[in-house]
């Protein structure tokens, strides 16, 4: 059981995208206004996979739902009192900017919408700002697009560009220039690495893109040297432990057919010195939430004082600097 000291700190969330946090309830009244009709039940069969390649079919179908500002606005609202119940008071939020333009949506009415429906949860405590992600697999060429849009948006809540989708799609030396138009344009730079690709994958993206901090990043167990590089540059890894197991990545980096919390490397990681933050991914994709991942590093072994310390460097590694809401 998960100490109650812990469970009453205030939290926040550094990897967690708003498309993957829509609630079995939420998607039900999102196809029936498009005029659509599934059950609960549906969407939570939709909601299992066997690999990554299964979660990002059923991802693509949930965002096929995604078509006007107005879906953008209930998904936020939704989003917010699921993190408001958690106690999480900052998070960084990724939307699929990538797949708004592919859809041929302007990013800006959306984004406008977000933004409207975030700002009555800041009364209640909770800050929410933005990450523009981009989809690997679309290319270089969209991805700049991406980076394009958050330009256009001109909103200082939008606080970084990144990438995700399949990291073994496009070679990371073509997302250079992208990169650098990203940190060009004052935006911090995260990706997806290491999740399911090899530790290759997370050197290539702190050495050719300067990311500053890796989404996943569980490869780097299987390269001793580049867990060393991470911890001595402070590099963080946004660790997700459901998202591991459910994907199938986790058993992916230990060659293994099947993986069970109990096996991810979050305690060695953390222990590295390596600096992690406790994320969810797609809560509802997952069926987890930041609560229930805390209780997983419980499980793991990780002590009162290292949960305590954990749920502060995501306060310390925010991109937005939060004044530190937990006591050391």
């Amino acid at each position: 059981m998960l100490p109650e000291s812990i469970v009453s700190l205030p939290k926040a969330e550094l990897h967690l995208h708003l498309e993957g946090s829509i609630q079995p309830s939420t998607v039900v009244a999102l196809t029936g206004s498009h005029g659509v009709t599934v059950n609960e039940e549906e969407v939570r069969r939709r909601y299992a996979y066997k690999n990554f390649l299964e979660f990002l079919e059923a991802f693509k179908w949930v965002t096929s739902f995604l078509g006007e500002p107005e879906d953008y606005d209930l998904i936020t609202r939704d989003l917010a009192e699921h993190l408001l119940a958690q106690r999480v008071v900052y998070a960084e939020v990724t939307i699929s900017v990538g797949v708004m333009l592919l859809r041929k949506q302007s990013p800006e009415r959306n984004f406008e919408a977000i933004l409207a429906a975030a700002e009555p949860f800041q009364k209640r405590g909770l800050r929410m700002n933005w990450v523009f992600d981009a989809v690997r697999q679309f290319g270089p060429e969209a991805a700049m697009r991406v980076v394009e849009a958050a330009r256009q948006c001109a909103s200082q809540s939008i606080v970084a560009f990144g990438v995700g989708g399949d990291e073994l799609s496009v070679p990371t030396e073509e997302l250079r220039l992208v990169y650098d138009r990203a940190a060009t344009a004052g935006l911090h730079r995260l990706i997806h690495a290491g999740e399911i690709g090899g530790p290759e994958k997370i050197r290539e993206a702190v050495e050719l893109l300067g990311v500053e901090r890796i989404g996943h990043g569980i490869a780097a167990i299987n390269d001793p040297a580049l867990m060393d590089l991470l911890a001595d540059r402070r590099i963080p890894l946004e660790i997700c432990p459901a998202s591991n197991i459910r994907t199938g990545a986790l058993a992916r980096q230990l060659g293994r057919t099947e993986a069970s919390i109990g096996d991810h490397p979050l305690p060695t990681l953390f222990r590295h010195g390596i600096p992690v933050a406790l994320s969810t991914d797609d809560p509802a994709m997952f069926h987890t939430t930041l609560a229930e991942e805390y209780e997983h590093a419980h499980q793991l072994g990780l002590t009162e004082k290292e949960l305590r310390r954990l749920a502060q460097m995501s306060f310390e590694f925010a991109f937005e600097r939060q004044q530190s809401q937990i006591a050391s």
